[in-house]
């Protein structure tokens, strides 16, 4: 016997969302989190911009917690490209696709409490090694929570150690507020959903591929003295991409990228020197920048674990995978992870076989490694291209970006792939429940 089906390790967006996906399925889920489960507290909910990919706003569809992100969420209705100093560019335009919008952007913040909510509610908080649990059915429960009947929250605690049993995977858990006492349970499945600096990865030894890019990402929020009107955009420049995402308020999310070596200096900058700095780079498209909020600062790298999968274990979001921020693809990636291990792991259970063995758990890496490749390739061969300078390659770019801007089937293709609406749709991708 196992006290669950899965544990997840990790509370954050990816973790908790697939909470959300696999209670929602009729899983015994339990999550195991540090950090105590508040938008407040928790370091990846923070005000930073969250662009989220058409699919994925399917996806929070599915798992019921679209309604309260749709007053945070602004619609990214245009994407503007170019090169700074180049006559290159392209365009994408969500009328040519059919659609409301080829994407969103909501704050970290907003959307870790439309996550933690319904976990937060079906657990009494997340109260250390005691959660208590309310039932579907329960008066006032939203549609999201109605199906978190079957998550526990362990937080604040921490994994201190795991064994891979034959038919289980054992899980000592340490709780954060009486770490000198730890509670063992036991599931058919181990999640590490915790972070780019996965310890559960480190602990099982897999290896990674991996690249510093030699920048960081600068990032802040900002309010420019024209209405964006919608549309993001990316402007590729000698030291990085630099890219402006509408949110609401008319208030934009900056991703400036700096050189390791200019760093210090662009975060010595006082808030007028680097609205100056920025203008200087991006141009007036948006008239003035006339505030900024607080910057903070990620260095850039690629990371890709050579497997995902083993015996009783699966790695999913930042722990399996870290790419550069060109195109906004990360937490993209990370829950379409969510939707297809959900499918695959909910149709185990539905069918009697072991959610745990590799045999289940490989039909996941293999219906995830295309995504998760061309994404990652992607963005590291712009992220390297477009920081090039020599004449010849920024002339190709710059033909490039022309011929895409007059070829309407190449834009579609690229809307298309940037929208995570390419290749085959789990359940989940389509906007269903994944209960069935």
């Amino acid at each position: 016997m196992t006290d669950y089906d899965v544990i997840i390790a990790g509370g954050g967006m990816v973790g908790a969302s697939l909470a959300h996906a696999l209670a929602g399925g009729g899983l015994r889920v339990a999550v195991v989190e540090p950090v105590p489960l508040a938008a407040d507290s928790q370091p990846s909910y923070d005000d930073r911009a969250i662009a989220l990919a058409y699919g994925t706003r399917r996806i929070l569809e599915g798992l019921g917690v679209w309604p309260a992100l749709v007053p945070h969420a602004e619609p990214i209705r245009r994407v503007h490209v170019s090169d700074r100093g180049g006559l290159g560019f392209t365009h994408l335009d969500a009328r040519d696709e059919c659609a409301e919008a080829l994407g969103y952007v909501v704050t970290a913040r907003d959307l870790g409490n439309a996550l933690l909510a319904p976990l937060t509610r079906t657990t009494g908080g997340g109260s250390g090694f005691s959660p208590t649990e309310r039932r579907a059915g329960d008066a006032g429960l939203t549609p999201a929570a109605s199906r978190m009947e079957r998550a526990d929250l362990h937080c604040p605690a921490r994994v201190a150690d795991f064994v891979v049993e034959t038919d289980r995977v054992r899980v000592m858990v340490e709780s954060g507020e009486a770490p000198s006492t730890a509670r063992s349970i036991a599931a058919r499945l181990l999640v590490a959903a915790d972070g780019g600096r996965s310890a559960i990865r480190e602990r099982l030894g897999v290896a990674q591929r991996h690249h510093a890019y030699g920048h960081h990402a600068v990032i802040a929020n900002l309010t420019p003295s024209l209405p964006h009107e919608g549309v993001a955009y990316e402007r590729f420049m000698e030291t990085g991409p630099l890219a402006l995402l509408p949110m609401t308020g008319n208030r934009c999310g900056l991703v400036w990228t700096a050189r390791d070596a200019d760093l210090a200096d662009v975060l010595a900058l006082d808030d007028r020197a680097f609205l100056a700095a920025l203008q200087e780079r991006f141009g007036f498209r948006l008239g003035r920048f006339v505030a900024v909020g607080r910057r903070s600062h990620y260095p850039l790298e690629l990371r890709l674990a050579e497997t995902q999968v083993l015996d009783r274990v699966a790695i999913i979001g930042n722990a399996a995978h870290t790419v550069h921020p060109i195109a906004g693809q990360g937490f993209n990636l990370g829950i379409r992870d969510v939707a297809m291990l959900a499918d695959v792991l909910i149709e185990a259970h539905r069918s009697g076989r072991d959610l745990g063995s590799l045999t289940v758990l490989r039909d996941y890496e293999t219906a995830r490694r295309r995504d998760q490749r061309t994404v990652a390739l992607a963005t590291d061969a712009l992220a390297r291209l477009f920081v090039n300078p020599l004449g010849p390659l920024r002339l190709a770019r710059n033909v490039g970006m022309t011929l895409l801007d007059v070829l309407p089937p190449a834009r579609h293709l690229l809307a298309r792939v940037g929208m995570g609406l390419a290749g085959v749709q789990p359940r989940l991708g389509r906007g269903l429940p994944p209960d069935r």
